[in-house]
């Protein structure tokens, strides 16, 4: 795996005399990822070669018992000697209220997300460098990065948005673009090894769609699918001691999540009508309303998402209280 040479040199770095928290989060970004999501129209780019599994082969390697998690990288040993300052309670957490603008308005008429309190973002390599706390102050009061894809793929500002958008008071939490011609232990394996597990941060977010772009043209049986998912998320519960968060798009979900996973959080794209209408009779926790956001802080667009319940149920919800997500 390409953290290994990230790893090496971020140990004989801790090795020196003086080199501790002065580290810089430039010094520890691996190969960038080539995904591209249904949201935002990405940059043109070769999408580099994975490993592809025979689906015999891989089903015989999913039942198979799951083996022990790999230990913290040096990398993530260093990301918590610089992320200082302990994370803010959710008693304290201030929402901010939006003040975002969208390159392609949608009216969604009574159900406008913009009648929800609080309201946040999701973003990778391609949003580049942020001006975090001014996001914050337009009304970002959560984020979404992207971590990895695959099993050999780390976005490389992922490091970087995840410290800095701590150290300006936004709830954070990161998300894995899921490969499917890649093992699911794998991929789990490799967003443990690449994600810290820190006190206040977001559940780990499984992103599952069909990508066209994508090297994997291989689309597995509905059977399959929630096999793999079932696999990656148990891996991460068990891990990061948080029940993983699934999003997804609408022709994804109704090939293969229709009725299914029914005690996990949904986050889902719909940005051309509410989600009632596009998933219908789906409880869900986050809305991603448009692929077009537009906000100070960012240059270009980036992805608009809103909580599905008042301020108070965002506090309930980050303190760890029950929260029973609706569908309306």
């Amino acid at each position: 795996m390409r953290i290994r040479s990230v790893a090496v040199s971020m140990i004989a770095c801790l090795g020196l005399a003086g080199c501790t928290s002065s580290v810089g989060i430039d010094d520890i970004l691996s190969r960038p990822s080539m995904e591209v999501t249904s949201s935002i129209a990405k940059p043109e780019a070769p999408v580099p070669a994975a490993e592809v599994v025979g689906l015999a082969e891989e089903q015989s390697v999913e039942v198979a018992a799951v083996a022990a998690m790999p230990s913290p990288s040096a990398a993530l040993r260093a990301i918590g000697q610089i992320e200082s300052r302990k994370p803010t309670s959710s008693s304290k957490f201030t929402v901010t209220r939006h003040r975002f603008r969208d390159a392609k308005p949608i009216d969604f008429g009574r159900n406008a997300p913009q009648k929800l309190a609080v309201h946040g973002v999701d973003v990778s390599r391609w949003q580049a460098d942020i001006d975090w706390r001014t996001l914050r102050q337009q009304g970002a009061n959560f984020v979404f990065i992207k971590a990895t894809d695959g099993g050999d793929h780390l976005d490389p500002m992922f490091m970087k948005n995840w410290v800095n958008a701590h150290e300006a008071g936004l709830k954070r939490g990161a998300y894995h673009f899921f490969y499917w011609c890649r093992v699911a232990s794998q991929q789990a394996d490799w967003f443990i090894r690449n994600v810290p597990k820190v006190e206040g941060a977001l559940p780990p977010v499984i992103d599952v769609e069909w990508n066209h772009q994508s090297s994997c043209k291989k689309r597995p049986s509905r059977e399959l699918v929630l096999e793999k998912m079932k696999v990656f998320m148990e891996r991460l519960e068990a891990h990061y001691g948080q029940r993983p968060i699934i999003y997804t798009a609408p022709d994804f979900y109704e090939d293969n999540l229709q009725g299914e996973f029914k005690d996990y959080p949904f986050w889902l794209r719909s940005v051309a009508a509410h989600p009632s209408k596009r998933y219908p009779n789906r409880k869900w926790l986050f809305w991603q309303y448009s692929g077009s956001g537009l906000s100070q802080g960012v240059d270009g667009q980036i992805d608009l998402n809103v909580f599905h319940g008042s301020e108070k149920e965002w506090r309930n919800w980050l303190s760890g209280a029950v929260y029973s997500a609706r569908a309306d």
